[in-house]
């Protein structure tokens, strides 16, 4: 209860801030420094900050799975839809064990559905989805653990277009109960773990801060590196239909004038001096034909130059591909120990 009614104070002096006013995010400093300061998010992944890190693990999921008799509440804060979650809910293989707070989306407009707040290499994608998460293991609540600096863990899974997401609908479909600011509604639990993609173990992982006000540097960001589709309808039905009455409105309530919520995402911040780390290895695709078969792997980008071969096929339609170094390609043509050669065809 306390929890919630911390996110709800917090919503209401946030909610006098919108991205497309006369001076939008640039006038939050004034008022809130901590976002003017450093370690700010959102922020572009492009390879010039990316490090590989093997020690980067999975993430454990417990109590993700909220049975249908338990409920979350979900309420239009003025500035996002925000959804507070189960307190049994937490993850696991990070420095600390955090319990899940809250999560919410950001999101564009009907004509452009550009609205992630993190992009890779210049890309934005349709919206995006935040999971927040607190240190339970060092403070009591969210209260005390977001404006430290390793108060926070957020998990953001960057929406693209595609089909229709049941997953999602589990949540889209009560928007229209919260059209208006402050109005909140009762949502059914389900399993939280079906709106993350499909790949847990490939993700972006940096130090970074809020993305709104007041922008505290309290937050251990995990992007996942795999997209999860919704779709068009989706995105453009459940999103900007659903009015919020601003806080001029809100001080003439005999002639209120909504406003669509829209745009609701930060952008991207000054990357100063910070490695982003990941925990997959970037490589080339290339194609591979065999025996008049198809088959496509990611070869990873090594200072040496690789030659490929591959086995007989036993009991399979493809090819086993094995990444085998040889230092020339005259010795691996000239090999003794493999049957089949395989054409290497960078796409």
């Amino acid at each position: 209860r306390r929890e919630l009614e911390t996110w709800l104070r917090l919503d209401k002096r946030v909610s006098l801030l919108i991205y497309t006013g006369p001076d939008g995010e640039k006038a939050w400093p004034k008022k809130y420094p901590f976002c003017g300061g450093v370690f700010q998010s959102p922020i572009d992944f492009h390879k010039d900050i990316l490090q590989y890190d093997s020690n980067l693990l999975p993430l454990e999921f417990i109590g993700y799975n909220v049975p249908s008799t338990d409920q979350f509440t979900l309420i239009n804060n003025g500035h996002s839809v925000k959804m507070y979650l189960s307190p049994t809910m937490y993850i696991r293989n990070l420095p600390f064990e955090y319990t899940a707070s809250q999560l919410h989306l950001h999101w564009g407009n009907r004509n452009k559905s550009e609205g992630s707040e993190h992009t890779v290499s210049g890309k934005h994608f349709a919206a995006e989805l935040h999971i927040v998460h607190y240190n339970s293991e060092k403070y009591p609540d969210v209260t005390a653990a977001m404006d430290k600096s390793d108060g926070l863990a957020v998990l953001a899974i960057l929406l693209e277009i595609g089909p229709f997401n049941p997953f999602y609908e589990k949540i889209f479909r009560h928007f229209r109960n919260v059209k208006y600011k402050d109005q909140m509604v009762q949502v059914p639990g389900f399993n939280v773990r079906e709106l993350l993609p499909d790949r847990l173990d490939e993700y972006y992982r940096y130090e970074g801060s809020l993305t709104t006000p007041p922008c505290y540097p309290s937050v251990l960001w995990t992007v996942f590196r795999h997209p999860v589709k919704i779709s068009q309808d989706q995105a453009s039905l459940n999103t900007p239909t659903h009015i919020l009455i601003s806080w001029i409105s809100l001080a003439f309530l005999d002639d209120p004038e909504p406003l669509e919520m829209v745009d609701n995402f930060r952008n991207v911040q000054e990357f100063h001096e910070r490695l982003v780390f990941i925990s997959f290895r970037e490589g080339k695709l290339y194609e591979f034909f065999y025996a008049k078969k198809q088959c496509t792997v990611i070869c990873v980008n090594l200072k040496v130059p690789l030659y490929f071969t591959t086995t007989k096929i036993q009991k399979s339609h493809f090819p086993i591909v094995h990444l085998v170094p040889f230092p020339s390609l005259t010795s691996l043509l000239h090999g003794q120990l493999y049957e089949n050669k395989v054409l290497m065809k960078s796409i």
